[in-house]
């Protein structure tokens, strides 16, 4: 006679359904931020927060396994191309600042390697979007850093013309700072939010402590 499976523990269950619905919650987001019209900015905010907040409450394995569900679900839903994009930036994010968070690392590490993360996803996910769309979607970037240049001489009066090159750095350096304060942001609304949830986050440095001085109850 064939053995019945032993019956999941309740810790087992609880990381079962905490991982089903908080993957669950990340493709949600996902999703509207590909097709409803407003609030792209507060989704992308949000989007990494449920899969490291899953991390936080039941070990990076369970992190793991949410992230692979979202993809698989997405995948399901939008295609082979589209599904996966959430690892680009925002599930290598949550997957590395859950994890740093759990060790408590600082989080002069914890946002410094996000960056990176953050930059490279990025970079990845227009090189993607470009092939889809049939059109170099960097070219938009680059004339955001020329239009930057031009009024920076402008300003200052500088006797100089901006060549490709220098305009290609420019818009690599809108890229770095669009992460700089996205990751910041995301430290901090975790910070925020996730004691109330029964997860604590590192303290941050003193020098940041008055960029996110709303501390958790």
């Amino acid at each position: 006679m064939s053995q019945e499976p032993a019956p999941l523990s309740r810790q087992q269950a609880l990381r079962l359904v905490e991982g089903a619905y908080l993957a669950a919650t990340t493709g949600l987001i996902w999703l509207a931020l590909y097709y409803l019209p407003v609030g792209g900015a507060l989704f992308r905010l949000t989007l990494p927060l449920p899969l490291a907040l899953l991390q936080l409450r039941r070990g990076g394995k369970a992190g793991l396994e949410g992230l692979l569900l979202a993809v698989l679900l997405l995948t399901a839903l939008m295609g082979p191309v589209r599904g996966p994009l959430l690892l680009f930036p925002y599930g290598l994010l949550s997957l590395w600042l859950g994890w740093s968070w759990i060790r408590k690392f600082s989080w002069w590490i914890s946002w410094g390697v996000g960056i990176v993360l953050g930059t490279v996803g990025f970079l990845v996910r227009l090189v993607v979007l470009s092939l889809l769309v049939g059109e170099n979607l960097w070219v938009l970037i680059t004339r955001a850093g020329a239009g930057l240049l031009d009024r920076l001489v402008t300003l200052f009066n500088l006797p100089f013309s901006p060549d490709l090159l220098e305009v290609q750095l420019m818009a690599l350096a809108l890229v770095v700072v669009q992460e700089v304060v996205y990751v910041l942001s995301l430290h901090a609304l975790a910070y925020w939010i996730f004691p109330r949830l029964g997860s604590s986050l590192p303290r941050p440095p003193r020098l940041l402590h008055g960029l996110v001085a709303l501390d958790p109850l």
